[in-house]
């Protein structure tokens, strides 16, 4: 197999179907989540720092805290504040925080982290930026924080709008000190 010089030049006809048909990715890549409203958002992997299952005995409760922090974790060795993302945009539905764990996305700017405690987590899709539109029909209270959405439209099932977060605005929003 060495031997054979078509191994290093990638002839394409020695590839399973399946490899051929794979196409590169296009755009950003995304991570899509949901809020106890079943409202999804997206937030780009550039500003991500880690995704995970935290179990809540391990987020400590901070005393007269923001109502809107749930409590710090530890992160190799780093505290980390945890903030209910639903309650910080305003969502309407509370989060469930009475389960074994709760996903949290760490996100981060320069030296700041923060962790968001979201309801569930999606999935990770390449999203293309061009196709980013202006936000419309989005609540007064979350609006610095909507960097724009897609209109998402597949053949099975109903148009859908999918918003995308600007987390350098919530990590620096002044929500934080209320």
């Amino acid at each position: 197999m060495i031997g054979n010089p078509e191994f290093f030049t990638g002839n394409e006809r020695n590839l399973a179907p399946e490899l051929q048909e794979l196409k590169t990715p296009e755009g950003e890549l995304y991570l899509r989540f949901y809020l106890p409203s079943s409202d999804e958002f997206a937030l780009p992997a550039t500003g991500i720092m880690e995704v995970m299952q935290q179990p809540t005995d391990r987020i400590t409760p901070i005393p007269n805290s923001s109502p809107l922090l749930l409590g710090t974790i530890n992160l190799r060795g780093q505290v980390i504040w945890v903030a209910d993302l639903g309650q910080f945009l305003g969502d309407p539905a509370v989060l469930n925080t009475d389960r074994a764990e709760i996903p949290v996305i760490a996100i981060e700017d320069q030296e700041m982290i923060l962790g968001l405690a979201i309801e569930r987590l999606g999935e990770m899709d390449w999203l293309d930026a061009e196709q980013l539109q202006m936000p419309t029909n989005v609540p007064d209270r979350i609006v610095p924080f909507v960097k724009g959405e897609w209109v998402l439209k597949d053949d099975s099932s109903p148009t859908q709008i999918l918003r995308v977060l600007n987390h350098v605005a919530i990590l620096r929003s002044a929500r934080w000190a209320a």
